[in-house]
């Protein structure tokens, strides 16, 4: 070993690996997502967190084409579920089958036993298919006929929902929601942004040619640089006065739940390692609170008849809660 080599200069190297990869990552998704590399990025942060990603806008605005790049982008097994009405829990995650040579019946696996799994149009399934993805999502391990099966060391749920359309829909529970690590939205393109969209869509789509950049290895060593970003023990009370706030403000009915602190926790450290960063600091904390949090909150009705939004009620909290300094 080199003299003056320590463990903290090797720990130093595997994160500025990891942050080039991550860029070169966010990058190949951008070739396909044009304008939107601040979505890109926080949608990165979710995969390396090993969080869920709910992804929620108007149709057209490129919700399950950012699931499918992001996908694309690391060489791993993907599978697409499209949910509808008629979608069954079995559908989702496989069922016994009597083989008839054996006597015996057998597990076939369903589509969530995948490394990235695509669930298209989420809130089109019933909640009882939606159940099917409780315990996956929290635990990453099915039960099906008394049986436990472990998903693969990498798994997340990439889903999207159209929160305009109604008919034909189902509100997705507040024990499903909560295990999602962030809720992000698209949004238009601006009119430059559009053009640009035109001009590289004309002989075809970009994601047709999208290549993986990532694989499996290099997404581990990923995850564990983020988890050695430090994190100082005032920025941990910080996130806990900001999640504590949430639960007795006046315009909601529910707060955010500890798992929602975790989570805060973790996507701030994993935007700090996107930045090359090796602490978390109360702007990245005030950064990631949005996407966060705000799909755990539940508004009063009367705040809710006046028009309130639990974004501003979580923007009145970060004014509100002192950060430290």
């Amino acid at each position: 070993m080199p003299a003056g080599y320590t463990a903290a200069h090797s720990n130093d190297m595997n994160a500025a690996a990891s942050m080039q990869t991550i860029q070169t990552l966010i990058d190949n998704v951008e070739q396909v997502i044009i304008g939107k590399r601040p979505v890109i990025e926080l949608a990165v942060v979710a995969l390396l967190c090993r969080g869920h990603l709910l992804l929620e806008d108007v149709p057209g605005t490129g919700k399950t084409m950012l699931a499918r790049a992001l996908a694309k982008s690391v060489a791993l097994d993907c599978k697409r579920l499209q949910c509808t009405p008629d979608l069954l829990p079995s559908d989702v995650t496989g069922v016994p089958v009597f083989n008839q040579k054996t006597t015996e019946f057998e597990f076939r696996p369903g589509p969530v036993f995948t490394n990235i799994l695509l669930a298209d149009e989420i809130n089109r399934a019933t909640p009882r298919a939606q159940s099917a993805l409780l315990e996956c999502m929290e635990e990453f391990h099915v039960s099906v006929d008394g049986h436990t099966y472990p998903l693969p060391p990498v798994f997340m749920v990439l889903a999207t929902q159209n929160p305009i359309e109604m008919a034909g829909t189902y509100v997705l529970p507040e024990a499903q929601l909560d295990r999602f690590f962030m809720r992000l939205s698209t949004g238009y393109p601006s009119a430059a942004e559009e053009a640009r969209i035109l001009r590289a869509q004309a002989h075809g789509h970009p994601i047709e040619r999208l290549q993986a950049v990532l694989g499996e290895a290099e997404l581990l060593a990923a995850r564990q640089a983020v988890s050695e970003v430090h994190v100082e023990d005032s920025l941990a009370d910080y996130v806990a006065r900001l999640v504590a706030a949430t639960r007795v403000h006046p315009d909601l009915r529910l707060g955010a739940s500890p798992r929602g602190s975790l989570a805060l926790c973790r996507a701030a450290q994993g935007l700090a390692l996107l930045q090359g960063r090796d602490y978390v600091s109360p702007e990245l904390v005030k950064t990631v609170a949005r996407p966060v949090l705000a799909h755990r909150l539940i508004l009063r009705p009367q705040a809710a008849a006046q028009g309130r939004h639990a974004e501003a009620v979580l923007a009145d909290i970060l004014n509100q809660v002192p950060a430290p300094v």
